[in-house]
């Protein structure tokens, strides 16, 4: 699987904690849009793979605007979130790959469904579990050990060494993983990365911060 950018698009904030957590669990990066700043969003240079749209509250012309966005971009995939109530009245795209999932579905079902349709055909995802020399990573728990040992990580730090952890071997500019571990819509310095990193070395230990490489005048990489 690949890194792949997803379009939300909501009138409220109700699932943006579920979207962060999303970006954590799943290769993706995600940005947030309203109707007012959906066209922003699609004009901002973005190529988006999946299109999550929660319609609630939502008028006619901007869920028509989203149709037409989706269709002129040859049938973006689509994951309509639903109210239990709204179901009868539901409509889904007829061309395209397109889903829909409860607004109270669970994490879970939320991660796979959003992968079905990312990842068509590759549903033989990366083990759970990644160990290099005396670390263990469960991709599964959000967990990192050291000789068995549980360390206790941020989930920032956490989503940063696993990022570089299963993505080895090549340099990250300190923008791009601003862009890949916190998402679109951080607003903060580079200098974060910085600390993150400065975090996560001392946490895991020499063995294993040997492994976390500065790269001068890019940023970092994870050597194997």
């Amino acid at each position: 699987m690949h890194h792949k950018n997803i379009l939300h698009i909501a009138r409220t904030s109700r699932h943006h904690d579920r979207m962060r957590e999303l970006s954590h669990a799943i290769d993706v990066s995600i940005a947030l849009a309203t109707p007012i700043t959906f066209p922003q969003a699609i004009a901002s240079g973005h190529e988006f793979d999946l299109v999550i749209l929660d319609p609630e509250g939502m008028d006619q012309n901007t869920l028509n605007a989203v149709d037409s966005y989706v269709s002129d971009n040859g049938f973006i995939p689509t994951l309509l979130v639903t109210d239990e109530d709204k179901l009868a009245k539901m409509h889904l795209p007829v061309q395209g790959r397109n889903d829909f999932i409860l607004s109270n579905a669970g994490e879970a079902e939320f991660e796979v469904r959003c992968s079905l349709l990312l990842w068509p055909g590759e549903e033989s995802a990366p083990a759970d579990i990644v160990t290099i020399d005396n670390m263990t990573i469960n991709l599964a728990t959000y967990q990192v050990y050291i000789d068995s040992v549980p360390v206790d990580l941020t989930l920032m730090e956490y989503s940063l060494l696993s990022f570089l952890a299963t993505h080895p071997s090549r340099a990250y500019s300190r923008e791009t993983l601003l862009h890949r571990v916190w998402g679109f819509e951080y607003c903060g310095g580079t200098r974060t990365v910085d600390v993150h990193i400065r975090r996560v070395r001392s946490k895991v230990g020499p063995q294993v911060a040997s492994h976390i490489v500065t790269v001068r005048g890019v940023g970092y990489l994870f050597k194997l």
